[in-house]
């Protein structure tokens, strides 16, 4: 079968590492009797160069066409002093507005090859790292009503929360938890904000229908503690937009590398939006020294969740973990100067990094 797929390399590693995805996912296809045509579009600090705006309408119009988008990174320093209006980051926002897609998966997965990386005590997570953060995205602080006062000096952004829109993003967190260790936690600031307490009260109604999994709450400032002193209790958390922004960064550093985590931003219907968490990265672009493998496990998430191809999927993830296993490593995952140069022999860039994961998906 042919799937349609939208690619946005973006800015920066972008181009990079969107080229190994597609490279990765052309060896499922070739191994697995499937094709994908893919449609490259213009977003970000590209789009901005180009037409004059983050998010060109001929670019939504292909991402709402295909059955599935994968973008690789926006924005750098070049962009930095536009107005909030023409920032590249604006792409993101049109992006998951106009695709609908308001709820982001995260897996905080911490691989085993990798666990010398982990910036806590060995102790504390002995028993490895996985958790999913479930982030709401198309509401909250980043699409609330902003402004500044004639003066200017005075501004605002403003929070908004509708049942609904809690309802939907709460219940992929319960059917997340109930395929997984049945555990849900919702993370807000109830003591504070009229907005968590809305979210507190959608959940309680909620849970009985989902007696198995065992839900807890915790104010956002505890869980930044929290994820760092016992990560281990974690296995979903659902949170606003803003929270879960913040979190999710947070939980990537600890698992030992951003650069090797995946995302997948759904909504009821329609394509699904699949990034790497990581950002445009300007500095090393073009120079053969990205880390690919978030994006191509970005692909393995693409084809689980808005193509229904999940064992194709586990290929990908399993020749990851070959190659991890290997020893192969880029330099972002290769841990100290010195583990740096014990591993010489080892140490590859994004091309090289890309043809491993194919070599290992022939092997399969």
């Amino acid at each position: 079968m042919n799937y349609k797929i939208t690619t946005i390399p973006g800015d920066g590693i972008g181009p990079d590492i969107v080229r190994e995805g597609c490279r990765v996912l052309d060896a499922i296809g070739k191994k697995c009797g499937h094709s994908f045509t893919y449609t490259e579009t213009l977003a970000g600090g590209a789009a901005l160069d180009a037409t004059g705006e983050p998010l060109p309408k001929a670019t939504l119009d292909a991402c709402l066409a295909s059955d599935a988008v994968l973008l690789g990174a926006v924005g750098g320093p070049k962009w930095d002093v536009l107005p909030g209006a023409k920032r590249p980051e604006k792409a993101l926002l049109g992006l998951r507005a106009g695709m609908n897609v308001y709820a982001n998966l995260r897996p905080a997965l911490m691989f085993p090859q990798l666990s010398a990386a982990c910036p806590l005590k060995p102790e504390i997570v002995a028993k490895g790292l996985d958790i999913l953060i479930v982030r709401e995205l198309t509401g909250g602080i980043y699409f609330g009503d902003r402004g500044r006062n004639d003066k200017g000096d005075s501004a605002w952004d403003t929070e908004a929360y509708s049942i609904p829109e809690i309802e939907r993003v709460v219940k992929i967190g319960f059917d997340s938890a109930m395929k997984r260790s049945k555990k849900l936690c919702v993370v807000d600031k109830a003591n504070i904000l009229e907005t968590s307490r809305l979210w507190r009260e959608v959940t309680e109604r909620m849970k009985a229908s989902y007696p198995e999994v065992e839900l807890s709450y915790m104010y956002v400032d505890n869980a930044a503690m929290q994820l760092v002193r016992n990560p281990g209790q974690f296995d979903v958390i659902v949170t606003s937009n803003m929270f879960g922004d913040i979190l999710s960064d947070e939980a990537s550093q600890i698992t030992g590398s951003i650069g090797m985590l995946a995302s997948a931003s759904l909504g009821d219907s329609g394509p699904g939006l699949y990034e790497p968490i990581h950002g445009s990265a300007p500095d090393i672009a073009g120079k053969d020294i990205a880390n690919p493998l978030a994006t191509i496990l970005t692909c393995a998430m693409l084809l689980r969740y808005s193509l229904g191809l999940g064992v194709e999927a586990c290929m990908i993830e399993t020749a990851v973990e070959r190659v991890l296993d290997e020893g192969w490593r880029t330099a972002d995952i290769a841990g100290s100067a010195r583990d740096r140069e014990a591993l010489a022999d080892k140490l590859v860039g994004t091309k090289k990094m890309g043809d491993l994961v194919l070599k290992a998906i022939e092997a399969l």
